[in-house]
Order: C-alpha cells, then structure tokens, then sequence
C-alpha cells in the first residue's frame, strides 16, 4: 500500500524508469538507440516523450517497442541529428522538403532552418553544409524541364531534323523528342505448387511493375499511368528506381514501350522456394525478373 500513496506523487516517467538502450519502431522501421540521445534536444518531441510522460502511457507495437507514427526512412536523418546535431545528407537527396516537414513535426527548430535555404532560391546557399543540385540552383533549370515535357507530347511527324529531332533553343538548351536511352520493368511474382502437381498451382499476380530508368523517359513512354509517390520531384534528367507502374499487366507495360520505339535488349530473373506449411509439401515460389529496353 506504502507503494500505491507514492506511485499517485511520482513524476512522470518514475514509476517505471526509461531504459538505457530503447528500441524504436517508427513507421514500420526498426531502430535501436540511447536513452539520452533521444533526450539531447530539449523542448523537442523526443525529449517530451521520453522525460515528461509516463512510460506507460507511450504507444507499443507488438513486440514492446515504442511506436512514432511518422516515416520510418526519414527518421533516420532526425536521429543522426540528435546525436550530434549536425545535419549531413547524401549527394542528390531528393526529400528534402519531406525531411523539414519532419524536423517540424519533432520540434527540432535549428534542423528546421539548416533545411530552409533548399526551400528558397532567395537565400544565401554559401553558407549551407548541404549544396542543393547544380541542375536544382540553375536559371533555366524549370525552363529545361518544361521544355522537357513539352516536347514529349509533340508527334514524331512534326520533326524539323534527321531521325525527328526538333531543336529549341532556351537559354541554349535543346532536346530530341526521341531520345536513347534505357528503361528497366521489374516484377515480383509467387504461387504455390502442390506436391508432384502442377494442376495444383496457385497462381498469385503480380504485386507491383517497377520502372528504372531517366526520369523523362519513364514519363514520356508510361505518362499517367506512372506513380511517382516514391520520388518526387524527380528532375527529368536524373535516373530513378523508385517508380512503379498503376497497371498490374506487363504485357500493357510491353506495348506502351514498343508504341514509343524500345526494344527489349536483355532480361533475367531469380527464383525462390519456401515451404507453405510446415505439415504439407506446398511449396510457393518467389521470383523477381527484370526486363531491359533500349530506344536509338
């Protein structure tokens, strides 16, 4: 009883101390750090969480952990940031507006202003650790990629040159509607084989087409039916391999790349088994095969 009168005067998080090592699952990622790393910043969310609240009262997933609500990827750069309160991203990093959006939700205001000047042509990028993309901080960089999708759209019939090139000049930049280049379809499929039957087989669609390739490309031969939620923003002329395809059939992924002049160049694939069932011979197999495409 001597325990209950006190637990009802304890201050939050004293009941139950917070660990030394914490395991964190943030958005469907796992990620294992310090107590004090996550308390480094007052006032910021993390430091909230895990001083001024109850342990007990802080989200679990099933497995003990605590769990933040937030994206899994870009926390990674919140933690490198709390351990040492430097902010050092990867050459190209396209997120970064997705990153401050983050450093806000976290209450991490100094994070915060190292991402502004991205944000904003106006400010100074001289003193910045992390240089925006030459192609971001150039001039004609939006008159580029207008240009760009432009001319994707125009016929190949209207071509002024040889091979159906048309040349426009915008602060000296031109562009083919026709371009070469490559662009790669994935595709992850699986089924389940009975034993000593293939009538048996189970047959699962295919989940999801992957598009890799130049950005440009990807958008001129697939348009529409192209999702860029996994990237975006993309330039037109940086490659990518987060695309995928809205459509689940390949042989419509096929024909769109022939109607824009690709052949297929080369293909592979790889396969898996697994036992369904560890009382049945059912097994599933699991294969991902890739095909490449090539336009002169």
């Amino acid at each position: 009883m001597a325990l209950a009168d006190n637990a009802g005067c304890a201050k939050p998080g004293e009941d139950f101390p917070f660990p030394e090592i914490i395991e964190l699952n943030v958005g469907g990622q796992v990620y294992i750090t310090r107590h004090p790393t996550l308390v480094s910043v007052p006032g910021s969310l993390l430091w909230e969480m895990f001083t001024q609240k109850n342990i007990r009262s802080l989200a679990r997933d099933s497995k003990g952990r605590f769990f933040v609500d937030r994206d899994g990827f870009l926390f990674r750069y919140i933690l490198d940031y709390m351990r040492d309160q430097q902010l050092v991203l990867p050459d190209h990093f396209p997120e970064r507006s997705r990153l401050q959006r983050e450093a806000e939700y976290f209450m991490l205001p100094e994070l915060v202003k190292m991402l502004a000047p991205k944000l904003s042509k106006q400010n100074s990028l001289g003193d910045d650790p992390c240089q925006s993309d030459p192609e971001e901080l150039s001039p004609n960089a939006d008159a580029t990629r207008n240009l760009t999708s432009a001319s994707a759209t125009l016929p190949s019939a209207v071509a002024g040159g040889p091979g159906g090139a048309v040349t426009t000049s915008v602060g000296a930049a031109s562009t083919d509607v026709r371009r070469a280049g490559f662009i790669t379809i994935g595709y992850r499929g699986s089924y389940t084989l009975g034993r000593d039957s293939q009538t048996d087989a189970k047959f699962r669609r295919v989940a999801r087409i992957m598009v890799c390739g130049k950005t440009s490309l990807a958008k001129e031969v697939f348009g529409d039916t192209l999702n860029e939620s996994r990237d975006p923003d993309r330039p037109p002329e940086r490659y990518t391999s987060r695309y995928y395809l809205k459509f689940t059939f390949l042989e419509q992924a096929f024909d769109k790349l022939a109607d824009a002049g690709f052949h297929m160049v080369a293909c592979n694939s790889t396969g898996t088994c697994a036992f369904a069932h560890d009382q049945t011979d059912d097994r599933i197999w699991t294969s991902y095969t890739e095909y490449v495409f090539y336009r002169e």
